[in-house]
């Protein structure tokens, strides 16, 4: 009989610890992404010499939405700690190819990290706490067509946002604060600072009030992929957001300094999203540019969209957007053609309107 309850306590005993290293080891692995296309039609295009390349109409790949697929995962480590990783991939629907990233198969997001009561850390390929507070700041939440991102990519390429090398650590919340820090060693040799990147943001929250601010400084660097990811650039950007009910307002004041350019951008914007209907989303934004070395060069762009989701994973939607640039300001409208059209990113001297009807499905 002894021998029988040492087997059964034994046998419990063992059980039970099988089940807690299989709760203590939890993970799971998550594929997921975003299908975005439509049509695009331009009232002008911007030629080789600069001057107007003449109208445009015709298929657009990610044109409210960039299009991508991508990998998380997360496992509990226990205590409250987890391992988490991301790699996510920008696509073409138009052609099968690579877009929105900067121009490798995972080259939106490659990181590995750790979060717990401490707060989050990261390093990999990843944004920036610049970035973030940009996206943060959007009335129309960084869409392909008249938003923050157009101005951003036309003055970076994709400088400060797609951040290669890149140890991050962002904080818990602690009384509504929250802040993030990022550095990116250069990995040139005979050179710490060549390359090197750093960035921060902090943001406040306190009931329907938002405010944010953050900070980028880079050194030009070889490029860790085919497009442009580590000029010359010192960013600023402060700004706030206000919830009424169902319809948030955002306004925003940007600086981008590109070394050796001549570029030195105040960007004011402002503009709003509001969630009309729980199936019907309406946003608006204004973006106004002076180079502050070459004040006659200027840009005002602004667009409104809606979207009409006709389930929890697919809108259909409409966006139309101007853009009025003068002096040697060349601004575009819209980012997601994917080298399918002429340079939509780009619009000559005078006024360009843009139109954009499409549908997303996220999974």
């Amino acid at each position: 009989m002894n021998t029988r309850k040492t087997f059964v306590k034994s046998l419990i005993g063992a059980s039970a610890m099988l089940f807690a290293a299989a709760s203590y080891a939890q993970s799971s692995v998550t594929l997921y992404g975003i299908v975005d296309g439509g049509l695009l039609y331009l009232s002008k295009t911007r030629n080789a010499a600069g001057g107007n390349g003449g109208k445009f109409f015709g298929f657009t790949d990610s044109g409210q939405m960039p299009s991508l697929f991508g990998l998380t995962g997360d496992e509990d480590l226990g205590g409250g700690l987890h391992a988490e990783f991301k790699l996510e991939s920008g696509i073409n629907i138009a052609n099968g190819g690579l877009n929105d990233s900067n121009g490798n198969l995972f080259g939106r997001q490659a990181w590995v990290g750790v979060r717990g009561n401490f707060g989050t850390a990261r390093a990999g390929l990843q944004y920036s706490p610049f970035f973030n507070s940009v996206f943060a700041l959007d009335p129309r939440n960084m869409s392909q067509l008249g938003s923050s991102l157009v101005p951003f990519i036309d003055t970076t390429v994709v400088t400060a946002i797609f951040s290669a090398n890149a140890l991050t650590y962002t904080s818990p919340v602690l009384g509504g604060l929250q802040g993030s820090v990022m550095y990116a060693p250069g990995g040139v040799a005979g050179s710490f600072q060549t390359g090197r990147s750093y960035s921060a943001n902090l943001s406040y929250n306190w009931n329907d009030l938002g405010l944010y601010a953050a900070y980028y400084n880079g050194i030009e660097g070889p490029a860790t992929a085919p497009l442009p990811d580590r000029l010359g650039m010192v960013g600023r950007v402060i700004g706030a957001t206000y919830k009424f009910g169902t319809l948030t307002a955002k306004a925003s004041f940007t600086d981008f300094k590109m070394a050796g350019s001549g570029i030195d951008y105040d960007i004011w914007s402002g503009g709003f999203d509001y969630q009309a209907r729980p199936a019907l989303n309406l946003n608006a934004g204004v973006w106004y540019t002076v180079n502050r070395n070459d004040t006659h060069s200027k840009s005002l762009v602004g667009a409104v969209g809606a979207t009409y989701n006709l389930s929890k994973r697919t809108g259909v939607y409409t966006q139309v957007g101007v853009v009025n640039n003068k002096g040697n300001q060349n601004f575009g409208l819209e980012i997601g053609n994917g080298g399918n059209t002429p340079s939509s990113l780009y619009a000559p001297t005078g006024t360009t309107v843009g139109v954009d009807i499409g549908i997303h499905h996220t999974f």
